[in-house]
């Protein structure tokens, strides 16, 4: 009964493998691979790797353990999380360097392979891809990504935009919350935008990590969906049913991370994403089950405020994402405020 019980796991796992990009490199090629991970799993992990890959990391998922040995093994070619990240995620992986670990996973922190502990975490749903700097501009652009200057607003914001967090220079931030001067404990505030209007109230984050969503059926953090407005726009509405599982926003000893969990890209800027010397940070397009460091630490120890002719001072010290729509001079949308969902992530200094 358990042999029929342990096939049954294998089967449904095989059932979920992606299409590989080649039948030398393809899911055909891995099989023998796969099954003799398989046979080393525990039972609870191999029931815990199947509801991960079911659920395609939709819900909170646990470790799949397993020996770090396995990784430097002469019979197995690739590492068990190289492995199970191409047949569920992601088949043109090639190098483990490629990955990183999310802080949801009890193995992180431990990156490499090389720690003290005997076991490591190869869920797949606990690792996210790296985006690196050679991702694509979209197709209708001949304009590398990252040699477009910061969008920024060139409109006078009213009265109405200074109350929900403009500030007379179009600095978009709440004008109270420079680094040094949050005392609530919390590392940084969320604001929630359509267009130009900030919907409902700043969200503080006291948590290494938070999950930013429109609307699930579980799972904790800011939920979008909660935010009422007056009036959507159908731009807005069709944008908002693009968030999905959102992103997973965490601190970390280096900067801010985010991790997109959505099936839509979003888009990042900071001040710190921009090469030095740079007229301004760049927007960076972050694919679906993809990370990025939005914010270095180090580097935005160095950083002073820059201006744009006619657009004043813009805080050094914050974060923008957008979802599904990008924006700058690489994109049909100038300006963020013509996004028609998009967040800003307001930091406070490290103590």
């Amino acid at each position: 009964m358990f042999r029929s019980r342990r096939a049954s796991l294998v089967r449904r796992l095989w059932r979920h493998r992606c299409a590989g990009p080649g039948p030398e490199d393809g899911p055909s090629a891995l099989k023998p691979a796969a099954h003799a991970l398989f046979k080393k799993l525990k039972d609870e992990e191999l029931e815990l790797l199947v509801q991960a890959v079911e659920s395609r990391g939709a819900g909170p998922s646990g470790c799949v353990w397993v020996a770090r040995a396995e990784q430097r093994g002469t019979k197995q070619a690739l590492p068990p999380q190289v492995l199970l990240c191409r047949l569920y995620r992601w088949p043109d992986l090639r190098d483990p360097h490629e990955l990183k670990r999310l802080s949801c996973c009890q193995s992180f922190g431990g990156w490499g392979g090389c720690g003290e502990g005997a076991t490591l975490c190869c869920n797949p749903h606990h690792l996210s891809r790296l985006a690196m700097p050679e991702t694509p501009p979209p197709p209708y652009s001949k304009i590398s990504p990252f040699s477009c200057p910061w969008a920024e607003v060139s409109e006078r914001p009213n009265s109405s935009h200074l109350e929900s967090g403009c500030n007379a220079h179009g600095d978009w931030r709440d004008p109270g919350l420079a680094w040094s001067s949050t005392r609530d404990g919390c590392w940084c505030k969320l604001a929630y935008w359509e267009h130009r209007t900030r919907v409902g109230r700043l969200y503080a984050v006291h948590e290494t990590s938070v999950n930013i969503f429109c609307e699930l059926p579980q799972g904790s953090g800011f939920s979008l969906g909660q935010l009422q407005a007056e009036r959507r726009s159908a731009a807005v509405r069709r944008a908002r049913s693009k968030i999905g599982r959102g992103l997973l926003l965490s601190q970390e000893r280096d900067g801010v991370w985010a991790y997109n969990r959505s099936e839509h890209p979003i888009f990042a800027s900071s001040p710190t994403l921009g090469p030095p010397g740079a007229r301004g940070p760049p927007v960076r397009k972050v694919l679906p089950g993809y990370s990025l460091q939005v914010f270095d630490y180090e580097r935005a120890g160095g950083q002073a405020g820059w201006r744009r002719p006619g657009d004043g001072p813009c805080d050094p010290n914050s974060i923008r994402i957008s979802f599904a729509k990008g924006w700058g001079p690489c994109y049909s949308r100038q300006f963020i405020t013509a996004c028609p969902c998009w967040l800003e992530i307001l930091l406070t200094k490290p103590r």
